[in-house]
């Protein structure tokens, strides 16, 4: 069976998460306590339940810490992914303020305040961070977070996931990131008028691109250095890793970096089933229209 947990940070977007998996055909259970999650798997494979999405927040305080466990004894005879979300403390405290919603782990007779409370979520759902994979919401609109799930949804692989993410630094730097590459030295299409409408995938722009020699040579940097540690990073057991690369909008350098090594990987990679590669592009993919 495929169980799908969807945790992370209260306000960061589990309930838009879930809702896409409600949408691929999951059953979804929502805000279940950790002590129900093995009965609540065993029930269903009594069922033949195939497909089964579970989102679990820190909301009944440490329990929490027991899930890591739990998992792990149900990877033995399940596939079991995390999808974990989260933002940084502003976007939350904004969101908090919005709905009018009181933080799951607010207490009326304590004196802590939203920030104390989302710093204790925080260091309670750090040990389910790191096998996970993360999305960090706070400059992602509900869409996009819909979009990548759909994405992951479609092409998840059992082994290592590997994201290609290109970014904007002005916007900052994507806090799932695993390694981060700068393309800000290279020559930018942004200061030429007829490239500017046009991103990294177009092929104006990658022609424009590979007329110079700093893009090549940085595009055959950052592949001989994954060519290396890949492997080592299967070898140990990762879920997933997320190759950031970053340029002043997000729209040209960065774009046309992540969508060739995506492209160059893919192929070297293209039988081998422990290995998948993905693409995304944060800047891009938040202006896409709803």
């Amino acid at each position: 069976m495929k169980i799908q947990l969807i945790t992370g940070i209260s306000g960061s977007g589990k309930s838009v998460a879930l809702k896409v998996f409600e949408d691929a055909g999951y059953d979804c259970i929502d805000n279940l306590p950790v002590f129900l999650l093995e009965n609540l798997v065993l029930g269903m494979e009594k069922l033949g339940q195939e497909r089964i999405a579970i989102a679990i927040d820190a909301r009944r305080g440490d329990s929490i810490t027991q899930l890591p466990l739990q998992l792990k004894k149900l990877s033995q005879q399940h596939q079991v992914d995390v999808l974990f979300l989260k933002s940084d403390t502003a976007t939350l405290v904004q969101r908090f303020s919005e709905t009018r919603r009181r933080h799951p782990l607010s207490n009326p007779q304590e004196s802590s305040t939203l920030i104390d409370v989302i710093e204790r979520e925080r260091n309670l759902m750090e040990p389910l961070a790191i096998q996970a994979h993360q999305i960090d919401t706070s400059n992602l609109p509900a869409h996009t977070l819909r979009h990548w799930i759909q994405i992951l949804l479609k092409e998840k692989a059992i082994g290592l996931s590997i994201i290609f993410e290109s970014f904007a630094f002005k916007k900052g730097v994507p806090s799932e990131a695993d390694m981060v590459f700068d393309a800000r030295c290279l020559p930018n299409p942004h200061y030429i008028d007829t490239l500017r409408p046009f991103n990294g995938k177009d092929l104006v722009i990658q022609e424009f691109l590979e007329k110079s020699q700093d893009p090549k040579e940085m595009l055959e940097d950052i592949t001989s250095y994954l060519r290396k540690w890949i492997p080592r990073y299967l070898k140990d057991g990762r879920s997933y890793l997320t190759v950031a690369i970053g340029c002043t909008g997000g729209q040209h350098r960065s774009v046309y970096l992540v969508h060739q090594l995506k492209k160059r990987f893919s192929e070297e990679y293209g039988s081998d089933t422990q290995i998948h590669f993905l693409e995304r592009h944060r800047e891009l993919d938040s202006a896409l229209p709803t």
